[in-house]
């Protein structure tokens, strides 16, 4: 189902944290949004769940203005995960994935909350246990469960893995990728990190001061497009994997 942006803006008093931002983004995508902090992504992202309401504009998700739905028909309908996970430390793990089905009137059976820890690669038998017993990268899998329980057609995810230590979080993406493409979803994913944009998105969108500067593939901006914001941000890795290659060289036997 397409997500459509039209001349989205949000104001919070005299500050433009979106600036008349349009967009189409095509079912079965997986988009990642980039930008230094404060460029407007997180901001963006939280339009189409109504997380926040714009000053100006609409988003439409399929033919319908998500301003126009009943706000838990959307959100059923799109599942979301955040950095900060949000599991309820008093809920077992298979509570917390199964709360919003329960809430919708909707409730899930136990296989289906086994399958879903299947989905994301944790075993059946850590249903019983509770948050505190997990660790981060166990949490947010359950989190990414939990965003699945209602078999969304659209999933967004705001900085999901920038508490994760790099081997967790290089993993996590990687079954979140796999996921996307098992699932058909539609995916949007928020982050700082432009390596981690390139290596999971079909297409990364650029945004500074509200706007988006940039809408390019992975491939074309390693190849130099976009303009300079996109290419401050692109700079960074690419400058990463020239000291690496230095690094190796200079360690190669003679």
């Amino acid at each position: 189902m397409t997500l459509e942006f039209r001349d989205v803006a949000r104001n919070y008093g005299s500050v433009k944290a979106l600036s008349g931002v349009s967009r189409t983004i095509e079912a079965g995508e997986f988009v990642a949004l980039v930008g230094a902090s404060g460029s407007g992504k997180s901001t963006l992202l939280k339009t189409i769940n109504r997380l926040v309401i714009p000053s100006g504009g609409t988003v439409h998700f399929g033919e319908m203005d998500v301003a126009k739905q009943q706000l838990t028909e959307l959100r059923r309908r799109i599942g979301y995960v955040f950095q900060g996970i949000g599991l309820f430390p008093h809920m077992s793990v298979a509570e917390n994935i199964a709360i919003g089905p329960r809430l919708s009137g909707e409730p899930i059976p136990p296989e289906r909350v086994v399958q879903l820890l299947e989905l994301v690669e944790l075993e059946p038998s850590m249903r019983t246990r509770f948050p505190d017993a997990l660790s981060g990268g166990q949490r947010q899998r359950v989190g990414v469960a939990r965003a699945l329980a209602n078999s969304p057609q659209l999933l967004l995810m705001d900085e999901p893995f920038g508490a994760l230590d790099p081997i967790t979080r290089d993993a996590l993406g990687l079954r979140v990728r796999g996921l996307h493409d098992e699932l058909a979803l539609t995916t949007i994913m928020v982050t700082h990190d432009m390596a981690e944009a390139l290596l999971l998105a079909d297409r990364v969108l650029v945004m500074d001061a509200g706007q988006i500067v940039a809408d390019e593939t992975p491939q074309a901006l390693l190849e130099g497009a976009g303009g300079e914001v996109a290419q401050e941000l692109v700079a960074v890795p690419r400058d990463q994997a020239k000291r690496l290659a230095e690094l190796a060289k200079l360690s190669a036997p003679l």
